[in-house]
């Protein structure tokens, strides 16, 4: 068996139909995401002028929840559902993922957050895409913290649903377990600093709405919150014999 390594991934992968259909789909699956979960939050400022409310919250985390579900969902088959560049950093560092693909993955997980957005700005007549921020009297260092621990335990459930080859007909359920934390993880972190764990997610409509400040922070956190579980669940969890390949879940598991 072949020991575990981090996979460079070869030149002629840029140029393989697999590839092209993996972040084509990544695409799709990231621009509904995206589309759905700060669509959920302009739909709140259109009916409510102050959405920094408890019920605000919950409806903001079931959407993204939702969203995030269908998302992966979608995508699991073609190229594994990450949605998100932190996972694919996750899978990367576990050797799940060739560099290569993965930055094919990052790009176009990028530019479905974009159009996203984008196409949020020109649907609602206008409306500025929110993004994310840091809240008043917490730091940029504890939103980091705060990303680091969310994202953690994303990219943890997402290797243990969707990536462990053991995972069995556990599988099945990937795509609502990697949402149910995301949502739950939006409760626990929202109020402070708006739970992103996802760069694309802050990325697209902080262009787009051009809000830069604190942006730094939804890269930093997720990126070093997904290395840290992806290297503890791939080298801790998963026997050293276990087959080395990244794939979406088997038909046979349906």
């Amino acid at each position: 068996m072949p020991p575990r390594r981090f996979a460079f991934g070869r030149t002629d992968d840029a140029v393989h139909p697999d590839t092209m259909r993996a972040a084509l789909s990544e695409f799709i699956a990231t621009a509904l995401f995206v589309f759905a979960a700060e669509g959920s939050i302009l739909s709140l400022g259109k009916l409510y002028k102050d959405t920094s409310t408890a019920g605000g919250l919950v409806v903001v985390a079931i959407a993204h929840a939702l969203a995030l579900a269908v998302a992966v969902a979608i995508a699991f088959n073609i190229s594994g559902g990450h949605v998100n560049p932190a996972v694919t950093l996750g899978a990367l560092v576990g050797g799940r993922i060739s560099l290569v693909r993965a930055v094919f993955y990052w790009v176009a997980q990028l530019l479905g957050a974009v159009v996203a957005a984008l196409l949020l700005r020109l649907a609602t007549g206008g409306m500025r895409p929110v993004g994310f921020s840091v809240a008043s009297g917490v730091s940029d260092w504890h939103a980091v913290l705060l990303e680091i621990v969310m994202t953690f335990g994303l990219v943890y459930t997402v290797y243990a649903t969707a990536i462990d080859p053991k995972r069995g007909h556990l599988g099945t359920i990937a795509p609502l377990a990697i949402g149910f934390i995301l949502g739950a993880n939006i409760l626990a972190g929202g109020p402070f600093d708006g739970a992103a764990m996802n760069p694309a997610r802050a990325f697209g409509p902080a262009l787009i709405g051009w809000r830069w400040k604190h942006h730094w922070v939804y890269w930093v956190g997720p990126f070093i919150g997904a290395a840290l579980a992806g290297v503890m669940y791939e080298f801790l969890m998963i026997p050293a014999e276990a087959p080395r390949t990244h794939q979406p879940l088997a038909p046979e598991d349906y």
